[in-house]
């Protein structure tokens, strides 16, 4: 593990940015959330972490357990996530794989003759990768946005 972040002193789920320059959720967890995992809706109202593919709102702020109250740093923040291989710098980044970690989304093909069809995943897109990463379980910074 590589920490490439430049912010060795913060731990994973910390934000870099002001807390009033981005967006902070607070629902409730429907499973046990670590710190630093990238969550979605898993019900009304109710966050999980995403230990697959899944259409996250954001990575949580702090450890809690089910029923309680998660804060999630969502668009307009910078933080510091666990990378779950190699990322490439000002590539999108989604969430997560069976470790809870940021993935790079990969393109999809269009077939621009229309006789194919396809499924763009708009709302995977969590956000950039502000740096590299070479490999699992490096730090890197990534810019939320959706």
């Amino acid at each position: 593990m590589t920490d490439n972040s430049g912010y060795s002193e913060l731990s994973i789920g910390d934000i870099v940015t002001p807390e009033s320059a981005g967006v902070v959720f607070d629902y409730e967890a429907e499973a046990a959330v670590t710190k630093g995992d990238p969550v979605y809706f898993s019900s009304d109202n109710k966050v999980s972490p995403a230990a697959a593919a899944q259409d996250c709102i954001g990575i949580a702020m702090k450890t809690v357990a089910a029923g309680a109250k998660v804060a999630i740093a969502g668009p307009g923040h910078i933080v510091k996530v666990k990378a779950g291989g190699s990322i490439t710098r000002g590539k999108a980044v989604s969430g997560g794989d069976a470790s809870k970690r940021i993935l790079q989304l990969t393109d999809q093909l269009v077939n621009e003759g229309g006789s194919g069809n396809y499924t763009v995943y708009y709302n995977r897109k969590m956000g950039y990768a502000i740096q590299a990463s070479t490999g699992a379980d490096d730090l890197i910074l990534i810019y939320l946005c959706r």
